[in-house]
């Protein structure tokens, strides 16, 4: 992994560790007390590329109205990083289960990009946890994804978790090699087994496909335009 992403990555730990071991941010449901989630998935799999590795961190520090929330995300194909994205938003909660989201994303790879982000976060019906955000690069290219997801009990420690993201950008960004249109798109199963509520093993299954010109590119470089991963992982919360 490069350097900066991993400094990036380990920053973000830290924080939330300070958080955590500090005694004012402990639970207290009145007097406008600050709260914090946070959630770290680490997994490592196969793909027809060669072993791919990932990490998903994802959390918020603030009370009910406003939040600061940190996200990362990232895969590095062997030994190589292929992607690696930093989020910081402020979130404002607009309804039941429901926040609007502004912020800047940052990418250090493929190509060191920031992002205006702007979006919606909340739970859709039949318990949808759903993510819709766009964004606007420093070059005024504009892109958009939409994820959902939602877990399923089959006892209170198994956990089925299917999941779907699809990507879109307005425009050819010849440096990404993508084309306009829907780019790409994912969906997954993820089997967790809760040890604890903060600790949890998995296995994740899913499969990859870029579409459109996006697609097309892929082909002209050699590329494969679709991907089936099975990797095995850790969800830590804290």
């Amino acid at each position: 992994m490069h350097t900066k992403t991993t400094t990036l990555l380990l920053s973000l730990l830290l924080l939330s560790i300070v958080i955590n071991i500090n005694p004012t941010f402990a639970d207290n449901e009145h007097g406008g007390q600050i709260f914090h989630a946070f959630m770290l998935e680490a997994d490592v799999g196969e793909s027809r590329e060669g072993t791919l590795s990932s990490w998903d961190f994802d959390g918020w520090i603030g009370g009910d109205y406003d939040k600061l929330w940190l996200k990362s995300e990232g895969e590095i194909l062997d030994n190589e990083t292929e992607s690696a994205e930093f989020w910081v938003l402020y979130s404002h909660n607009i309804a039941e289960f429901w926040d609007t989201q502004i912020g800047i994303r940052h990418d250090t790879d493929p190509l060191s990009t920031t992002y205006l982000a702007f979006g919606i976060d909340g739970l859709a019906r039949y318990f949808f946890e759903t993510e819709a955000h766009i964004f606007i690069s420093d070059e005024g290219d504009v892109s958009a994804r939409l994820r959902q997801e939602n877990d399923f009990l089959l006892t209170q420690q198994l956990i089925l978790k299917p999941y779907f993201e699809v990507n879109l950008s307005a425009q050819d960004v010849s440096e990404l090699e993508v084309g306009s249109g829907v780019t790409d798109g994912m969906v997954g199963l993820q089997t967790r087994y809760e040890i604890s509520r903060k600790f949890a093993p998995y296995i994740d299954l899913h499969y990859d496909r870029l579409f459109g010109g996006t697609s097309s590119l892929a082909k002209q470089s050699g590329q494969h335009n679709d991907d089936f991963i099975a990797a095995v992982g850790l969800m830590f919360m804290f």
